[in-house]
């Protein structure tokens, strides 16, 4: 290897293979689990191709492992494929494969991807959630819960794709359709298998404030919106007597009890039983229902759709006001899973209400005193209320509690937005739900494991499961007559929801190993995309609680710290047909514009997340291959923290690639300095920075512990000339172990030609001298009245008089000076007279 000529590709072609061999045993991690570390960052779906944004997080990762193994902790980095899942069935039946097969071929594919960016996981522990080993212990998770009550079968509204035959998560529906097919998404009603995740529902909802601080407040905020604890009222509004054939009364939950005198419509889901019964003999109301269950197949879709309704013809008394009847409606903005199915509306309050009464001109009454316009949401005393006058909103809600209930017409409720998981799906590619349907026996849990056929035959109209006979029909374990297998699989999130466990014990033929879990959990930081904010970090802790009800585990919190790293963004482009195009199919003309391959002429656009959609995407392999690793690692880390998005640099990324040379060329100015003398100036400089750096580092402020190695960097560059070999080659070795976290091929070839046998990986972060580090000068500002006018340099904790006297002599002797006041450590501020 050339010496002086720093060759990127040489040098990590040489460290990877080390890195790669990095592995904690069990007896290890037992032995020291009062000094572990777990670093988790977030599967990834085995796509074939990693992306900018997977080696951000997963750089991320390793930045913090490094650094934690450095500090002497024993460090757990593992990683795993969520490789079930649609993505690898579609490319099976457009290719006529298997999805096995496309699964695994993307697995070889990115771990030499991964291995080639350097990351120090420990691949011992390895998983792929595909593999029978992985999702054979999940099914014994699966009957555990179906045996505790956790799990069972309902039939209830999915959103249906009619042409995959499939039912599709919520965030497969886009914009109404589904995301492989392009179809209009049905709402249709199917007996599925869901997970009773809301008989946790406080308790997810309490541990919330035990992440405080620990995890990012906007995630903690979604999740407690997600979860949705409204303590309110249910009111039984009374149908009139003369149509009281269709019910007796609606009850209706509401969190706002106190607006009752500004009620004007009661609204019903289209999914309420008195809807159906109304649909049955209305045509109107049958042609409304089922346009809303077309069109309206998501809360999403429902929150965006313009608010409309169908009158039932039913009127309800008022319940306060006496010979006042209200008009009852089907509308499309009503939740039959959330609360009653039925809502009352106050116009005057609420702007989902107020449009809806605008549209059919029902009366807009106001309760709430205020000088806004209508709809106001807002504070304020009550008005036009009778017996709630002048009460604020808290009072006018408890005291209508208690009255209401008193009378016998209302009943205190707790409700939760959060709805039950339901995890049946109608495809192959996923783990098959272990039960057994038996005509005489019900639903039987099957013998473990229920392993998918290799054989089924994977067409795109319906699942292959329900069409494998041989596969399907079975014996029923308990009465041996003619059953039939489940042929559903598991929504992928079940998978997801546990792997952070599994892999402690990767190859263990049982869930998990209690000791070893113990010893391990729970994980000390998780990194991963603030999309899977909600739903994944939400099923994990519910997992959590489950599994350690069932006795499997001891404690129940999954991810100590959470680390939501930001988007890639980078520049995207549109050609003059309004055609999305990628940066390196663009050519300037000799007129100084731009046009793609084709001529068209092309236009900047905004920055965005990388996608294939918009085709502003990197290829990580390339820029790899021009810049290496470790300078694709230090441009990722460097200007930007880590939780922000940050914007596609090249010339960032030149820079990185150049300071590295320069590093490279200070370093072998330094090795080959014969021996000088000179002060330790350098020497204190490097400690006063080493210990900033580490306090980063503990913060995960990886741009500033970059920041901070650069300028320690340009310190000893500055001394180079003046300081001694001795002093130079101590202050750089600092420097190299700070650099090394996130540039670790480099760092670990430089520490190598140092002189040392221990590898870098496994030497200790340096000891900070505190001696020297208390003799750094510090920043204090002057002001002049109030205001910044001069800074001055000083050593901690000199006297007020010194502070002040230093402060004064910065300006003319002639300031008029009325008194001083000084915050020792921080701010002089110079009063003047008048």
């Amino acid at each position: 290897m050339t010496f002086d000529i720093y060759n990127f590709d040489e040098i990590e072609k040489k460290w990877n293979g080390f890195f790669a061999s990095y592995m904690v045993s069990n007896d290890e991690l037992i032995k020291n689990k009062k000094n572990k570390y777990y670093v988790l960052s977030m599967l990834p779906y085995p796509s074939g191709k990693l992306h900018m944004g997977h080696v951000r997080n997963y750089t991320i990762g390793d930045v913090v492992s490094r650094y934690k193994k450095m500090t002497g902790l024993t460090v757990i980095q593992p990683i795993g494929w969520d490789s079930f899942g649609m993505p690898a069935e579609n490319a099976a039946i457009k290719s006529g494969g298997h999805p096995k097969t496309w699964t695994e071929n993307n697995i070889v594919e990115m771990k030499i991807q991964l291995k080639k960016m350097g990351y120090m996981y420990d691949w011992s522990r390895e998983i792929s959630t595909c593999a029978p080993e992985y999702y054979s212990q999940e099914q014994k998770i699966f009957l555990d819960m179906f045996a505790k009550g956790l799990i069972y079968r309902k039939k209830s509204y999915v959103n249906w794709d009619p042409v995959d035959q499939t039912v599709l998560a919520n965030e497969q529906v886009i914009d109404g359709r589904g995301w492989r097919s392009g179809a209009l998404v049905q709402k249709k009603k199917l007996e599925q298998w869901s997970v009773k995740i809301t008989y946790y529902a406080e308790q997810l909802l309490e541990d919330l404030q035990q992440l405080k601080g620990f995890w990012p407040d906007n995630v903690l905020k979604m999740q407690e919106n997600w979860i949705g604890k409204s303590c309110g009222l249910i009111i039984s509004f009374k149908i009139s007597d003369s149509q009281a054939t269709i019910a007796n009364d609606i009850p209706v939950f509401t969190t706002r009890p106190d607006t009752i005198f500004g009620a004007s419509f009661v609204a019903l889901s289209v999914d309420h039983e008195i809807s159906t019964s109304l649909a049955q003999s209305n045509h109107d109301i049958s042609a409304f229902v089922d346009e809303c269950k077309k069109t309206i197949t998501t809360e999403e879709s429902m929150e965006k759709a313009e608010k409309k309704g169908i009158h039932t013809g039913l009127f309800v008394n008022h319940p306060v006001i006496d010979g006042e009847k209200i008009p009852v409606y089907i509308a499309n903005f009503v939740l039959m899973e959330y609360g009653t199915g039925a809502v009352f509306g106050c116009p005057a309050h609420d702007e989902r209400d107020f449009e809806f009464a605008q549209k059919y001109n029902l009366p807009i009454k106001r309760v709430i005193d205020s000088d806004s316009e209508l709809p106001h949401v807002g504070e304020g005393a009550h008005i036009n209320s009778s017996y709630l006058d002048g009460m604020k909103i808290d009072e006018a809600k408890t005291f209508i509690i208690d009255m209401f209930e008193k009378q016998g017409i209302g009943t205190r409720k707790i409700m939760y937005r959060l709805r039950d998981w339901s995890v049946s799906r109608q495809r192959y590619w996923g783990c098959p739900i272990p039960i057994v349907h038996c005509p005489k026996c019900g639903c039987v849990p099957s013998a473990l494991p229920v392993l998918l056929p290799d054989d089924a035959v994977l067409t795109g109209g319906g699942n292959p499961l329900e069409q494998h006979d041989k596969w399907k029909n079975v014996q029923c374990p308990i009465c041996n007559e003619v059953a039939v297998r489940d042929t559903d699989t598991l929504d992928t999130f079940f998978e997801s929801s546990w792997y952070f466990l599994r892999y402690l014990s990767p190859r263990l033929d049982a869930v998990v190993d209690r000791d070893i879990v113990d010893a391990g959990m729970p994980v000390d930081i998780c990194v991963g995309g603030v999309e899977h904010a909600v739903l994944h970090l939400l099923y994990a802790r519910f997992f959590m609680l489950a599994l350690k009800d069932m006795g499997y585990i001891s404690s129940h919190i999954p991810f100590q710290k959470l680390l939501t790293q930001g988007m890639v963004c980078h520049k995207s482009y549109k050609n003059s047909l309004g055609e999305w195009v990628y940066p390196d199919d663009i050519c300037a003309t000799k007129d100084g514009r731009f046009s793609d391959q084709n001529g068209n002429e092309v236009f900047e656009h905004s920055f965005e997340k990388m996608s294939k959609s918009k085709k502003n995407t990197i290829s990580p392999e390339k820029i790899i291959d021009s810049y290496g690793v470790d300078a694709v690692r230090l441009f990722i880390v460097s200007d930007t923290p880590p939780e922000k998005s940050f914007d596609w640099n090249t010339d960032a990324l030149d820079g990185a690639a150049r300071f590295l040379k320069k590093v490279w060329k200070i370093f072998n100015r330094i090795v080959q300095k014969k021996n000088t003398q000179g002060g330790d100036e350098l020497v204190k400089t490097a400690h006063i920075y080493l210990k900033k750096i580490k306090h980063s580092y503990e913060l995960v402020a990886l741009n500033k512990s970059v920041a901070l190695s650069r300028e320690l960097f340009n310190e000893i560059e500055k001394h180079i000339e003046h300081a001694s070999s001795e002093s130079l080659l101590f202050s750089f070795e600092i420097f190299v172990r700070a650099l090394y976290p996130v540039c670790p091929h480099i760092a670990h070839e430089m520490w190598e030609r140092l002189g040392h046998h221990e590898k870098l990986q496994e030497a200790l972060w340096p000891q900070i001298n505190e001696k020297l580090y208390a003799n750094e000068n510090i920043t204090i500002a002057v002001q002049v009245n109030g205001k910044l006018r001069k800074t001055f340099e000083t050593a901690p904790n000199a006297s007020e008089n010194e502070l002040k006297e230093m402060a004064l002599s910065l300006f003319d002797a002639s300031l008029a000076v009325k008194k001083v006041i000084v915050v020792r450590n921080k701010i002089v501020n110079i009063v003047l007279l008048g």
